[in-house]
């Protein structure tokens, strides 16, 4: 079964909205992983406007399940994920600017720095994933850098799936078998609903986690997190 991280962020936007601590970040965390959530993801950026550092710290104590932290290895970050040691760094190519995430690295073009990179996360005994396009020399290059795993950026999969859903898979497909061929373990997210889950975790072979975060907190407003959840692992069953 593939398993499902949680990516707390925008529960920490809604509380940044007003200054104070509701909803509480932590007993959230508490929560979501009381309701069947096997991983907890962050992705603190220099701006603060979501996750802060010192939120990073905190969660180190409540995460009992595993914990990923996501975000591009600027000093900084790579300072915050050293004094954690979480169970996984995802490296992802964010500028400071962008709202979200909005693209996977050139694992070509930045080859030897994402190989220092990973050189000393995994010294410091930390699983290690790329955020990559669904692209086979984007995924071998990744390869050849040393990552444990590579995450596939999943926003084209979302925007694509109603429209055509075969079409909106197949890049995902080849770029999965490529990276089951080099043995490389496959994380994917970014756009994932309740909606297009299913489908995409059925054709895309030894997913071994996802991370979700905007549509399952959207989802939950309407439903609670304590149903939302359970219908996430339901679809990644089959």
């Amino acid at each position: 079964m593939t398993a499902l991280s949680v990516n707390i962020n925008k529960v920490a936007t809604l509380r940044n909205a007003r200054g104070g601590n509701v909803p509480n970040l932590l007993q959230m965390t508490k929560d979501i992983q009381k309701f069947g959530a096997q991983g907890i993801t962050i992705h603190p950026r220099p701006d603060q406007r979501h996750i802060r550092y010192e939120d990073a710290l905190a969660l180190n104590d409540v995460v009992t399940t595993e914990f990923n932290i996501e975000g591009n290895p600027i000093p900084k970050f790579m300072e915050l994920v050293n004094s954690i040691k979480p169970t996984q760094v995802t490296l992802v190519p964010d500028s400071v600017d962008v709202l979200t995430s909005n693209r996977g690295w050139d694992t070509i073009a930045h080859k030897d720095y994402l190989k220092s990179i990973i050189k000393k996360l995994k010294i410091a005994g930390i699983r290690t994933s790329i955020f990559v396009d669904p692209d086979v020399s984007m995924v071998e290059s990744a390869k050849e850098i040393g990552t444990d795993r590579i995450e596939l950026y999943t926003e084209t999969y979302a925007k694509e799936y109603l429209n055509s859903p075969e079409k909106a898979i197949a890049p995902f497909i080849k770029a999965a078998e490529k990276a089951v061929q080099l043995n490389l373990g496959i994380n994917a997210g970014h756009d994932l609903s309740l909606e297009n889950i299913n489908y995409f975790s059925k054709h895309i072979p030894n997913l071994l986690e996802v991370s979700i975060g905007h549509a399952l907190v959207c989802e939950s407003l309407y439903l609670g997190f304590e149903n939302v959840i359970p219908m996430y692992l339901q679809r990644l069953k089959f």
